[in-house]
């Protein structure tokens, strides 16, 4: 396998641009984006028992929703499941996330782009869970 261009031109390269581009390390990105990109378009958004709008909880099932699910990025580590976990400690976990307090790159991001409204929602949503 090529980790690594031969120094060539692409247009006089004897090896295929495939094999270069598509080294170990990138295959990997690329089949956790797909991954998550199809866990995204598949799920669909729950509508919460007692409330009147819905939330959209495809962005958490990707990662928490897998029983023993370990991430790799930006180091391999447990991803703790969502279900059963207390209202209030989700609440306080996603703005902590927002606030920069809590340190994971992916979480800050989309805790960022939740609204109070939304984090209640998943908040209360994952709570009855188990």
């Amino acid at each position: 396998m090529y980790s690594q261009t031969c120094g060539t031109s692409f247009e006089k390269c004897r090896v295929s641009p495939c094999l270069i581009l598509f080294t170990p390390a990138n295959m990997k990105k690329l089949f956790v984006l797909l991954a998550f990109a199809g866990v995204a378009s598949a799920a669909s958004a729950v509508d919460l028992a007692g409330n009147t709008g819905k939330v959209n909880v495809s962005m958490c099932i990707g990662c928490h929703g897998i029983p023993g699910y370990k991430a790799t990025y930006p180091e391999v580590y447990q991803v703790p499941m969502l279900g059963g976990q207390s209202e209030k400690y989700i609440e306080n976990a996603l703005k902590a996330y927002q606030k920069g307090e809590r340190k994971h790159p992916s979480m800050q991001g989309i805790a960022a782009s939740l609204s109070d409204k939304d984090i209640a929602a998943l908040a209360a949503y994952y709570s009855q869970q188990k």
